[in-house]
């Protein structure tokens, strides 16, 4: 709580302000695998994501999770349904442990909503997310399996290293299988390699070719 004025959103408070948000708010540490929301769910806290990666998802007609997007932090999570006043569109899980701060809303929204600099920061917020579901549609819809991991390892290297490879394909809607054979593909044309320590890039701009 100690560290709030150094996330972007707050940064601008003066020291009465700090003191007041720290009031109502709360931080909150997670266990990996735990649900922060679940779809339908109405919001009750502003969201501020400070460490830790959060899965959001939604759920199909056969109980298969579609991945829309992975936060990481410092991030606002969801906060258009605190502005709408509607439920979760989505859930949200811990991947690995986390933690949060959660504010309480009403008394966001009548203390800190009027400062220029906050708002501004929720409409830049609101134009990221805008962002993210631009590249779902277009991830899922236009782009070819091979095209969406060229595109994911060219525009999130280190994930690419870092992440379990089920993740990766789970967040691109691919079968471990189809993924797999995908990142051989890579391979044979020498835009990836794997050593001891797992895979790394070796033609970046290879992979751009393939998804542009």
């Amino acid at each position: 709580m100690e560290n709030l004025s150094k996330y972007y959103l707050f940064e601008n408070l003066n020291e009465d302000q700090l003191k007041k948000l720290k009031e109502i708010s709360k931080t909150t540490n997670f266990t990996k695998g735990t649900m922060l929301f679940f779809e339908g769910e109405k919001p009750k806290s502003l969201i501020l994501l400070t460490d830790g990666i959060l899965q959001v998802y939604k759920t199909d007609s056969k109980g298969n999770k579609i991945i829309l997007h992975h936060f990481y932090p410092v991030s606002l999570i969801a906060e258009i349904v605190n502005l709408e006043n509607m439920p979760y569109p989505a859930s949200a899980e811990f991947i690995t442990d986390g933690q949060a701060v959660l504010i309480d809303y009403k008394e966001f929204e009548q203390e800190f909503l009027k400062n220029p600099d906050i708002s501004f920061m929720f409409i830049k917020s609101l134009t990221k997310k805008i962002k993210f579901l631009e590249d779902v549609i277009t991830n899922n819809i236009v782009m070819n399996s091979t095209a969406r991991v060229a595109k994911f390892i060219y525009e999130h290297e280190d994930d690419f290293i870092k992440m379990k490879k089920s993740q990766i394909a789970e967040k691109l809607h691919i079968a471990p299988e189809t993924f797999s054979r995908i990142l051989k593909k890579l391979k044979t044309l020498k835009l990836i390699e794997k050593n001891e320590d797992g895979f790394r890039v070796i033609n970046k701009e290879g992979l751009r070719s393939i998804y542009e």
